[in-house]
């Protein structure tokens, strides 16, 4: 029986330094070897794209390391087109830094661009946008360029974004289209409250996405869902400043995939334009949302906690008028419960065409100014079970 023990601790402790030392052997490739400099002012871009052809040519799990320092990159395209390997890390101990001249990257569409590729992991540290003096040109009315989305990915498999911090991002901070099996977690996405487009997370024509444990500030919307979008979940999330968690905007086209099983749960709002949001242009469309779970919502003062706003149009010129063709469905708020910044605090106002069905209010509790608030709702039909205040108006 000793024996036998004997034998097994050593069969087991064979294979733990087996694979230790085969895990251990896996390529790593320094980007500091391919000619990056930590300086913050040379051109790293080659090195960055040589680390990852590098990378490509083979197929064991291999890691691409970015050390301590601030490394400059330009735009840059990673394509997965004809890459060999399904299991490259990317691991950030430094931070990459965009250029200060906004115009170098400001009409790229994106800065760091994922294409094609399978299996990434990008694990910490920072990505720096340095936005602040495009969305001052913005600001000021003057003629600017659009912007770049800091870190996107596009019809890409298998993507792990774990313990990044992406700061001031020109556009959105992070986009996920066309993607299935994304995860998104710890999280830390900050610009300031005035930074226009700046978006957190991005996901559209995306399945399969999770976003946790993560704190978002910025100038938009903390996490918006676009078209296309199918089982999102959203939990454990910090918002504020910005605009809250939006579904939308939908409806712009009449030809539109619809956005369908979203959870949201444990999610606080501190200060936000919005909590919890569904938006749609008042314009013929086939789009459809439904299947939604909003789950223990904090909000604190936020300035409208649950709305459905089928008549969008931020800047009430030239709005249309038709009537929203998205058919909103099967949405449930449950356990959302605070202060409001107005006194407004829930508000559905519907399409007059294709009214919203379905709406649940399971447990809402929201003050304004430790006063009851008020419930607006047009075109809305649904339930309201337990404690609903304000007064449930479905």
């Amino acid at each position: 029986m000793f024996h036998s023990q004997i034998i097994q601790i050593l069969i087991f402790t064979f294979f733990f330094y087996y694979h230790s030392f085969a895990a251990n052997n896996n390529p790593s490739y320094n980007v500091q070897n391919f000619g990056a400099k930590p300086n913050g002012k040379s051109d790293s871009t080659k090195a960055f794209l040589s680390a990852w052809n590098t990378a490509c040519t083979t197929t064991q799990p291999a890691t691409i390391y970015v050390p301590p320092g601030r490394f400059l990159v330009r735009s840059i395209s990673f394509s997965g087109k004809l890459c060999k390997n399904t299991a490259i890390t990317i691991r950030i101990d430094g931070t990459i830094v965009a250029p200060s001249n906004y115009n170098v990257i400001g009409n790229s569409g994106n800065w760091l661009k994922f294409e094609r590729v399978t299996g990434v992991s990008i694990l910490g540290e920072t990505l720096d946008g340095q936005g602040s003096k495009l969305w001052a040109c913005k600001n000021s009315g003057k003629i600017c360029p659009k912007g770049a989305t800091s870190l996107a990915f596009y019809n890409s498999n298998n993507i792990n974004i774990d313990s990044v911090s992406s700061l001031n991002s020109q556009m959105f901070h992070i986009l996920i289209e066309g993607c299935k099996n994304a995860n998104l977690i710890n999280m830390k996405i900050s610009a300031p409250g005035n930074s226009p487009n700046t978006d957190g997370i991005h996901v559209q024509q995306s399945s399969s996405v999770t976003i946790s444990n993560s704190r978002i500030g910025t100038g938009d919307d903390c996490v918006s869902i676009g078209p296309g979008s199918s089982n999102l979940w959203i939990e454990n999330l910090s918002c504020g400043p910005g605009h809250g968690i939006s579904i939308g905007s939908l409806g712009w086209d009449l030809q539109e995939a619809g956005v369908q099983n979203v959870t949201v749960k444990l999610a606080t709002f501190t200060g936000t334009q919005n909590g919890v949001r569904v938006k749609t242009w008042a314009r013929p469309s086939n789009g459809f949302v439904r299947d939604v779970l909003f789950q223990h919502i904090v909000i604190l003062n936020s300035q409208n906690p649950i709305i459905i706003d089928q008549n969008y149009c931020p800047d009430h010129h030239n709005c249309p008028t038709q009537g929203s063709g998205v058919k909103i469905s099967n949405i449930k708020y449950e356990d959302v419960h605070g202060i409001s910044a107005s006194q407004v605090a829930i508000k559905f106002d519907c399409s007059k065409t294709n009214p919203c069905s379905g709406i649940t209010l399971d447990g809402v509790d929201l003050t304004f100014n430790n006063k009851p608030a008020i419930a607006s709702c047009a075109n809305a039909g649904g339930t309201a079970f337990g404690v609903v205040l304000p007064t449930n108006c479905l």
